[in-house]
């Protein structure tokens, strides 16, 4: 592993001596940069790691005062090199890509100086692990990507992060970093939570990071500055990993390798010195490398990362229009996240408008106290909280309210007649240049604009719940859709900090017609007999992030029962409507499941099945046979511009699985599509 990986983006060490007032010796400050801007952040791989184990001999060669590691601007390093993976073809290149990360920060770790990793940008992976071998850390607020990801990807930290930091901060909360933060939609850590969890020893403002850090530093050698870190708690090291197990059985029924994996080298971590450590995370490593859960892990976030920051299909960016107010029509639950997010993001003015004055006044009020708990968590300064209280009004005048808006988005009842006769109003009171958008999860986009004088300023923009978390907006070019609104809709969306997808207008685009289409198989197992708790957990081996009546209780049963029947009318060969969704609805119910969780035998005694009961097996093979016939239909129809989109929607609108890849990779693998469709369906386009 000595030469460096094919197209490897090399991240040099550069290497200075900086004199440090109060000091009679030199610092030596080493500088990760591969010579790119932020864009393209700072990785290890071998030619890396073997510039920075040059630049740590030379700078311990020079016995400088300390030696610190900081990165280029915005970022430290975001960890290995990962297109570089798969040119690792063996257990035991794999062991030595470990083992070679190991070699090299350990050099700070047993280093005869103070060192220090001034954390001044994005550290992920093994560029959090380098700061975490350093004696001490300092962390810019400007660093917004702090994470271990490994799990997410298949791996597991394996430069020492497994035991460093449960040893650092305790064994409750290096599981949060290490397994369920990146189960989470790889959710990172703010420089806040960092400090607060003792990861780093002081969190400086970015504006003159470097500086404060080196003077700092200086104040650690001299004596001056004393860094107390509390004692790990090692009693309930055991009783914090068996309930991650357990958490880790309910969610993914053993189905993602790498986090019983991270467990294991977690609990490694209570008693073993870090050599015994190292050489079990090198094995580990060794495991999971070459495993196509890795694969289908870098297969995902490529899309995440790559595909979805460059949306397929997406007009110039040139044609948008600028959006400086926003109008939303309805002040339901949905409306009001939406308001919320535009006024966080945009910080343009939005208005609220709804039927009458209580419900304009509720939704205004929901947005004012969930700014109040954002603020009381540290997530908005007092004068941001204040901003964009004031930029959230409300009306019952859609002309005084909408008169001057760039862009209104309508969040009313999913009934087409309503949806139509809300377009039909707007027109009459907003401006030519105006912007009108759906939030509609199912229904015609160019059924909705259809009697309009100007129909080519719709589109869909479909948002999923609840807004503040999923990253996925469903773009949704109707018939008429022209492109100044469609590169204004991708534009808001990036604004908005979401990941865009073009769709066609196709009955319930993607996300929402996958799943209705697997949930309907579940459904009419459970008409035909099959016991509720069997059909529920049928698809329990693929680690879905919930089970289908987990989901029914998050969208709510009338819900699911109105896009049913509307992709039934579309589709009435393939989109069956279960007459116990229809009763549940009725009923009132959102679901059969209890408040905590567990199915409630007075409702499910209330089904009327059949005599015909299936197998868990069975339900899960025709669950996927149904997935795989409609994601032949969807490409067949053109409703994305190739597969890979069809995967970003299920990843990023309904949690699939990093470690199944996609949705098409998995049921390539599992020979699915080639039973069904006759054919595979390939490498991307």
């Amino acid at each position: 592993m000595s030469t460096a990986y094919p197209d490897e983006v090399v991240t040099r060490s550069l290497l200075r001596m900086v004199p440090v007032p109060g000091l009679d010796r030199p610092a030596a400050l080493i500088t990760l940069d591969n010579g790119h801007d932020h864009r393209k952040p700072n990785t290890f791989g071998p030619a890396g790691l073997a510039s920075l184990e040059q630049a740590v001999t030379e700078a311990l060669a020079a016995e400088p005062a300390f030696l610190a590691v900081t990165g280029k601007p915005y970022v430290f390093s975001v960890g290995a090199d990962l297109t570089g993976m798969p040119a690792v073809r063996d257990p035991e290149q794999a062991r030595e890509l470990g083992r070679r990360g190991h070699q090299v920060f350990g050099m700070l770790r047993d280093a005869p100086v103070p060192t220090f990793g001034f954390v001044n940008g994005a550290a992920m992976g093994g560029g959090l692990e380098l700061a975490l071998h350093c004696h001490y850390r300092t962390l810019s607020g400007g660093a917004r990507a702090l994470a271990l990801p490994e799990v997410m990807l298949g791996l597991v930290p394996a430069w020492g992060g497994t035991w460093l930091l449960p040893n650092l901060v305790g064994i409750a909360a290096a599981a949060q970093v290490i397994i369920q933060n990146p189960l989470q939609q790889n959710r990172m850590l703010r420089p806040e939570q960092a400090a607060e969890l003792g990861l780093v020893d002081l969190l400086l403002e970015p504006a003159d990071f470097l500086e404060r850090s080196l003077e700092w530093a200086a104040g650690v050698v001299r004596g001056e500055v004393t860094v107390d870190r509390p004692e790990v708690d090692r009693e309930l090291w055991e009783g914090v990993l068996f309930f991650a197990r357990q958490q880790l059985d309910q969610r993914l029924h053993g189905a993602v390798r790498s986090a019983y994996r991270a467990l294991d080298l977690l609990a490694l971590a209570k008693d073993a010195p870090l050599s015994e450590a190292a050489a079990a995370e090198q094995e580990a490593l060794a495991e999971l490398l070459l495993g196509d859960q890795l694969r289908n892990g870098l297969y995902a976030f490529d899309l995440v990362q790559r595909r979805a920051k460059r949306p397929a299909g997406a007009p110039d960016a040139g044609l948008a229009r600028e959006v400086g107010k926003v109008g939303i029509v309805g002040a339901g639950l949905m409306a009001s996240q939406l308001a919320l997010l535009f006024a966080r993001r945009l910080e343009v003015p939005v208005v609220l408008t709804d039927l009458d004055q209580p419900r304009v006044d509720a939704g205004v009020s929901y947005v004012h106290k969930e700014v109040e708990k954002l603020a009381g968590k540290g997530r908005l300064s007092e004068g941001k909280a204040a901003k964009v209280r004031a930029l959230v009004t409300g009306s019952t005048d859609k002309a005084a309210g909408f008169a001057d808006a760039d862009l209104v988005i309508e969040a009313v009842f999913e009934d087409l007649v309503v949806k139509q006769r809300v377009f039909a109003e707007l027109e009459q009171v907003v401006g030519p240049q105006c912007v009108l958008a759906t939030n509609t999860s199912s229904l015609s986009v160019t059924a909705m604009a259809a009697g309009l004088a100007h129909p080519e300023r719709v589109v869909g923009l479909h948002f999923f719940n609840p807004v503040a978390v999923m990253p996925l907006v469903e773009v949704v070019r109707a018939e008429c859709t022209d492109d100044p609104t469609l590169a204004t809709a991708f534009a808001v969306g990036k604004q908005l900090k979401k990941s865009c997808v073009l769709v066609a207008d196709a009955p319930a685009f993607v996300v929402n017609r996958l799943l209705f289409r697997f949930l309907s198989e579940v459904f009419a197992a459970i008409d035909a007999g099959t016991p509720v708790a069997v059909a529920d957990s049928a698809l329990d081996p693929l680690g879905l992030p919930m089970r289908p009546l987990a989901l029914l209780n998050l969208v709510g049963a009338p819900v699911t029962h109105h896009i049913a029947q509307i992709l039934h009318d579309a589709f009435p060969d393939r989109f069956g409507v279960s007459e116990n969704l229809g009763r549940i609805a009725e009923s009132g119910q959102r679901t059969l499941l209890t408040e905590e969780g567990e199915l409630d035998p007075e409702l499910v005694a209330l089904l009327k099945t059949g005599d015909s009961p299936l197998t868990g097996d069975q339900v899960r093979d025709r669950a996927l046979a149904a997935l795989a016939d409609e994601i032949a239909r969807m490409l067949d129809e053109r409703v994305v511009a190739d597969r890979r989109d069809l995967d970003l929607c299920l990843i990023l609108g309904a949690g699939w699985p990093f470690h199944l890849g996609g949705i098409t990779p998995y049921l390539d693998q599992s020979g699915v599509a080639e039973r069904v469709t006759g054919a595979r369906f390939g490498p991307p386009a």
